[in-house]
């Protein structure tokens, strides 16, 4: 099992790298890469075209502004594409999302929230979980452990 992130700007890595954390924290292998829908468009067109036959099975695609990065690349390939729009100085990232949840047609980008690098992670595990039954495991077990934190906060809150 294999996760892609792309990222249009290094300046991306502060948001992506709590994604590609949380995936090897699940033991999903990633692959982390710097694409530009606009500067380098035929480079993202063949990493897409090519990406099944790496073994990819999901492509994370975070991207800012304009955010064209996530929808072409789903232009271009069978997989499933999670965009994750990052926060950018303009709009606090409302362009961004709104870039990459407006897709059209027949091109769907599975779209999570500004700088929502850990819910792309944890989408991209629950996507594979479908074919990989001990990732379902170790899904179930994360949820079972956010549950047992927040009842453990809880009680410490009722005690003040």
């Amino acid at each position: 099992m294999k996760v892609a992130i792309i990222m249009g700007s290094d300046s991306d890595y502060k948001v992506v790298e709590k994604t590609e954390k949380l995936l090897l924290d699940f033991d999903v292998a990633c692959e982390v890469r710097i694409m530009s829908a606009h500067r380098t468009p035929y480079q993202a067109e063949n990493f897409a075209k090519n990406a099944e036959e790496k073994g990819i099975e999901v492509i994370i695609a975070a991207a800012g502004k304009a955010a064209h990065l996530p929808g072409v690349l789903a232009a271009y390939t069978p997989l499933p594409v999670i965009g994750l729009p990052i926060k950018s100085s303009t709009m606090d990232g409302l362009d961004s999302l709104l870039s990459i949840v407006q897709m059209p047609k027949g091109i769907p980008v599975a779209t999570v929230a500004i700088d929502g690098a850990e819910n792309a992670a944890l989408l991209a595990v629950q996507i594979l979980s479908l074919k990989y039954a001990d990732l379902r495991q170790k899904m179930k077990d994360y949820k079972k452990k956010m549950e047992e934190e927040v009842i453990r906060k809880d009680m410490e809150f009722q005690k003040r």
